[in-house]
């Protein structure tokens, strides 16, 4: 079969995601595609649907890849989503995980139990990455009060030939058990080990995700391991019931490239990769994807509508609550702690692969040796600019991240040294590849998920992808960044709110509001916290600017909210020591917040006094995703105003007959009003993917304002399908706040591409009658968003 280059491949004009679970099935979503094709969506975006976990609510923890997942529906039902997402001219777009399986339940995933019985003979032990030369494999399921687990194994027993700890049961491999057997005894003769959980950071023999044990890497670089995971996936695409692929965690392969080719060998339809790409990075060139799942285009729209003038007074804020504000410092606290606590496991097979030379006289290097080694390879894992360097390709990234170690730990300059030689003499070597791997990961959970819940001095710049150190994006910088988008990846996705994202869009756009009025929200703030403060500053500031922009929150969702950025941030409790004092004082304090009538009555008060400029930044930067480069994904729900939390506040049930009501009232030509109901949005979602799919635009120019109010206008042009001129023009509000008490859009005017014919306003369905000067096709912006904050324009 020959190579496909997926990233020329058809793409949808726009995405819908949404999240299966039980409760919300195959034929659940089958049930909103008329919806969808109404709504304007070009492809059904799907989380991940093979056969997941028992219970499992959103599918990323896989324990059989050879089939749909029977509590979704099965194959049946996801044949006939196919079908009629077809018929209604909606493409397919299924989200898959390569990079690990589920198994917290032996009993639940087949290869693993297998693996578990038979070892290193097991038909699926080339599946995963397992040490089998550190002894058997380590299980850490134990439950462990300080005693590293000796208790508990009194509480194993036989039942049915298998192993019992609790509801987890375990195979015996074949001739290791006998009637009469002590336990002890039968749990010895396994190839694997029942120990402590908490083993699992420092000893554990298989590569893990992150530092979750119950999920297992699976070596997907192995040719076999590939057509086995991947099978029933491409004979959907065989059977053309398939158009595009989301590739989960690309960087937490041993090869990505490889992979991403591979696939491409087998699959020509759309791929984007889940890649967090920093600020000026992009894609390798070689790899064959039409782009990323988008965070990189978040970054730049939600910076855009941030008031750089607020940068002072929440700095001083922070600085005045002892909350960290030097990012970089925090992020490598938070990312050392990764590398020498959560992922030693990972650091010490990588430092085997290094092995010190020993000193004169002895055959094996000393146990100081040995530790250097580590935190050379710690510190390294530490001190890289981007998730990883792609080498022999990111030879530049892996240089800079080896310097930078140096400068940090010069006591360790030698043993940087060597590793260094090493990985450059084999850059395709096993540890170069894991050391790669692994940088990815000590980033993702130093830097997203303990760092940016640490350095909160302004939480709407802590997303995933996001630059808390860069406060915000000028005009100029966005449009620069949206031209590169589409002349080097026009077809990558776009995002503003996903699964994982850390807050959703609009809950962003209320926050960046707040940046335009910095000084009276941190004397409010100051004023709060006197009287109810939460037991940690950083949670304190955090909690703050969450009960702004999520209001109206209930204490329920905030006190869940607030105990998981506690436990990520470790600074006052964590997922695996928590401390109950500390996280009783964060589940009184929503309900102390909320029944004091004075307190509430003043957060209200900040809430209506940004509420209206949130809603103007929502429409804008949905504007600017749904029409600018890219294929843009609207995340479930978020067609109206949606002011959800992380996961899993972000995966609540979604009220999709109320929407189905708004779109009917919409589609018969009803043009709401901006306000709580949010069917502004959903006209301007509406209108945007229903123009998208008509006009299917292309290029990119950026749009310039003149006069006094200038600075707040952010446009651009498209120019649709076979077009001579750009015919498709785009306006959104900046920092409308600052724009009211100047005085609004008097004197200013947008000079819009010259040609022939008039624009009109798909919004409002006014025809604009533009004033032509010096050459110049002027739309005067008083009357142009005189309804909206935001216009969509096309030329008639």
């Amino acid at each position: 079969m020959s190579t496909n280059d997926t990233s020329t491949a058809a793409a949808p004009t726009s995405t819908y995601r949404l999240q299966l679970r039980p409760g919300f099935t195959l034929d659940d979503a089958a049930g909103l595609l008329d919806y969808l094709d109404r709504l304007g969506a070009g492809a059904l975006y799907l989380s991940p649907v093979l056969a997941a976990a028992p219970g499992s609510q959103h599918g990323y923890d896989v324990v059989d890849p050879s089939r749909v997942s029977p509590a979704l529906g099965g194959d049946t039902a996801r044949e006939a989503l196919a079908a009629k997402a077809h018929d209604l001219g909606l493409g397919v777009v299924v989200d898959i995980v390569p990079n690990h399986v589920s198994v917290a339940r032996a009993d639940a995933n087949p290869w693993w139990w297998d693996v578990l019985a038979r070892g290193r003979d097991s038909v699926y032990a080339r599946c995963f990455d397992i040490d089998f030369d550190a002894g058997p494999i380590l299980v850490p399921v134990l439950g462990d009060d300080g005693d590293g687990g000796r208790a508990a194994l009194a509480e194993l027993a036989l039942a049915d030939g298998c192993l019992v700890y609790h509801d987890k049961r375990y195979p015996l491999a074949p001739g290791t058990h006998a009637p009469g057997d002590p336990v002890e005894r039968v749990h010895e003769r396994q190839h694997y080990r029942l120990v402590s959980w908490r083993r699992g950071d420092g000893e554990l023999t298989y590569r893990r995700f992150f530092d979750v044990s119950e999920l297992a890497a699976v070596r997907v670089e192995d040719p076999g391991v590939f057509d086995a995971t991947h099978a029933e996936i491409l004979r959907w695409a065989r059977l053309g019931q398939l158009d595009g692929l989301r590739v989960d965690h690309v960087d937490g392969l041993t090869d990505p490239g490889g992979y991403l080719r591979r696939l491409a060998e087998h699959f020509g339809g759309w791929v984007v990769v889940e890649k967090i790409l920093a600020p000026g990075e992009s894609l390798p060139q070689s790899w064959p994807v039409a782009g990323t799942t988008g965070y990189d285009a978040l970054r730049e729209i939600c910076g855009v509508f941030v008031d750089p003038s607020g940068e002072a007074d929440l700095t001083t804020l922070a600085l005045d609550q002892g909350v960290e504000v030097d990012v970089v410092e925090a992020d490598v606290r938070a990312r050392r702690h990764a590398a020498t606590a959560l992922l030693r496991a990972e650091v010490r097979r990588i430092a085997a692969l290094l092995p010190p030379r020993p000193p004169e006289g002895r055959e094996e290097p000393s146990a100081e040796a040995v530790r250097r080694r580590e935190e050379a390879v710690a510190e390294l894992l530490c001190s890289f600019d981007v998730y990883r360097s792609y080498l022999p390709e990111g030879e530049r990234d892996w240089v800079r991240a080896v310097e930078t170690a140096a400068e940090r730990r010069p006591d360790l300059a030698f043993e940087l040294e060597v590793v260094d030689r090493r990985v450059r003499r084999d850059p395709h070597g096993e540890a170069a590849r894991r050391i790669q791997q692994t940088s990815g990961m000590v980033v993702a959970m130093g830097t997203e998920n303990t760092a940016f819940y640490r350095a909160t001095r302004f939480a709407a710049l802590n997303e995933v992808g996001g630059d808390p150190a860069g406060f915000a994006l000028t005009p100029d910088e966005f449009h620069d960044g949206a031209a590169r988008r589409e002349a080097s990846r026009p077809r990558t996705m776009t995002t503003l709110s996903t699964h994982d994202t850390k807050r959703s869009e609009d809950v962003r756009a209320r926050l960046a509001a707040l940046s335009e009025v910095a000084e009276p929200f941190a004397e409010a703030v100051r004023r709060w916290t006197e009287r109810c403060a939460l037991p940690e500053p950083a949670l304190n500031l955090l909690g703050w600017q969450t009960l702004v922009g999520a209001w109206p929150i209930g204490e329920e969702r905030l006190t869940e909210y607030l105990l998981k950025a506690a436990r990520e941030a470790r600074l006052g409790t964590s997922w695996t020591d928590p401390d109950t004092d500390f996280e009783d004082r964060v589940r009184s304090w929503p309900a102390r917040v909320l029944g004091d009538t004075a307190l509430r009555g003043e957060v209200v008060s900040v809430v209506e006094s940004v509420r209206e400029a949130g809603w103007s930044n929502s429409l804008g930067q949905k504007a600017l995703q749904l029409l600018g480069p890219g294929v843009p994904d609207l995340y479930q729900g978020t067609e109206l105003w949606d002011l959800s939390l992380v996961d899993p506040d972000n995966r609540r049930p979604v009220d999709y007959q109320a929407r189905a009501d708004l779109l009917a009232h919409v589609e018969e030509g009803w043009r709401p009003p901006v306000d709580a109901t949010g069917a502004a949005k959903l006209h301007l979602v509406r209108t945007c993917l229903r123009t998208r799919r008509e006009l299917r635009p292309q290029g990119y120019l950026p749009l310039t304002a003149s006069g006094p109010a200038a600075r707040h206008a952010l446009a651009f042009a498209r120019t649709s399908r076979g077009a001579a001129h750009p015919d498709l023009a785009v306006v959104a509000t900046r920092l409308p706040l600052t724009l009211a008490e100047a005085g609004g859009w008097s004197g200013t005017a947008l000079a819009l591409p010259s040609g022939p014919g008039t624009w009109t306003d798909r919004l409002t369905g006014r025809v604009i009658a533009p004033e032509r000067a010096d050459g110049l096709t002027l739309a005067h912006l008083d009357e142009v968003l005189d309804r909206y904050p935001v216009a969509v324009l096309t030329r008639e």
